[in-house]
């Protein structure tokens, strides 16, 4: 038992590895309107095109020690990182959801969350070809999965997208729009009450470690910085994590 554990979590963190890699290359091209069939990947600054050898998720970073082998650039972290992380997320996922069909919606949440994540650390920007092509899968799966009452994921589409717009309005600004696109196809996939709780931690996230960044001078003050990374972490916390927090939170008040 404990060997077969062993190997399907293995089976899904190299799957997950592979996918991270596309991910990589969508999350890099699409905003700016590149194919992400062609060309082959290369190096951004000798345009040295990568050959399988170079191409391993992870290991190829740690091999040639972060650096292209042809013009020793060094190679972005964030490449191996978002490869690792997806790894992890769909050999972890099945630990919360178990063999069931919500294991589905999970991975293609991880799958949009890898994408975003990338989109706007690079670009500050959540394409909207992006949410359009995963709001029709999740559609499609929630149709097959739906939540619990059936209303609950127009409810919460509701309540994501109109929460963040009214604070944009409010703050004149102050959130992207595909930020609150991305709330509503958020609230969607999770329902309401989820929703609500991935926008609290999503912005107590954002606000602690922005301050932390503003002391230790990584972030300028005024400057803006991508919130779907904060997002990201918000949303999949409450989505994993969310009923025991909410139990937690009513244990405390009582």
């Amino acid at each position: 038992m404990y060997n077969q554990f062993i190997i399907t979590f293995i089976i899904l963190f190299t799957f997950g590895l592979i996918l991270g890699s596309f991910y990589n290359v969508v999350g890099l091209r699409v905003p700016i309107k590149k194919s992400i069939i062609y060309p082959r990947s290369a190096c951004p600054n000798c345009k040295h095109q990568l050959r399988p050898i170079e191409l391993i998720p992870v290991l190829s970073y740690l091999l040639q020690g972060g650096k292209c082998r042809s013009c020793k650039s060094r190679i972005s972290p964030l490449y191996p990182i978002m490869e690792f992380m997806t790894g992890v997320l769909f050999a972890f996922s099945p630990l919360i959801f178990g063999w069931t069909s919500e294991l589905f919606v999970a991975w293609t949440l991880i799958s949009l969350f890898v994408i975003i994540f990338i989109t706007d650390v690079t670009y500050m920007i959540i394409p909207d070809k992006i949410l359009l092509f995963f709001a029709v899968i999740f559609l499609f799966e929630r149709t097959l999965v739906p939540l619990y009452p059936w209303w609950d994921s127009i409810l919460g589409a509701a309540a994501g997208f109109l929460t963040l717009l009214a604070i944009a309005i409010v703050s004149k600004g102050g959130m992207g729009g595909g930020d609150i696109k991305l709330f509503g196809v958020i609230g969607f996939v999770v329902g309401t009450k989820m929703v609500l709780l991935s926008f609290f931690l999503s912005t107590f996230l954002g606000a602690v470690l922005g301050l932390a960044g503003m002391k230790l001078g990584y972030v300028s003050k005024g400057k803006p910085i991508p919130f779907g990374p904060f997002i990201v972490f918000g949303t999949l916390t409450a989505y994993f994590f969310g009923q025991d927090i909410l139990a937690w939170y009513v244990r405390l008040l009582h």
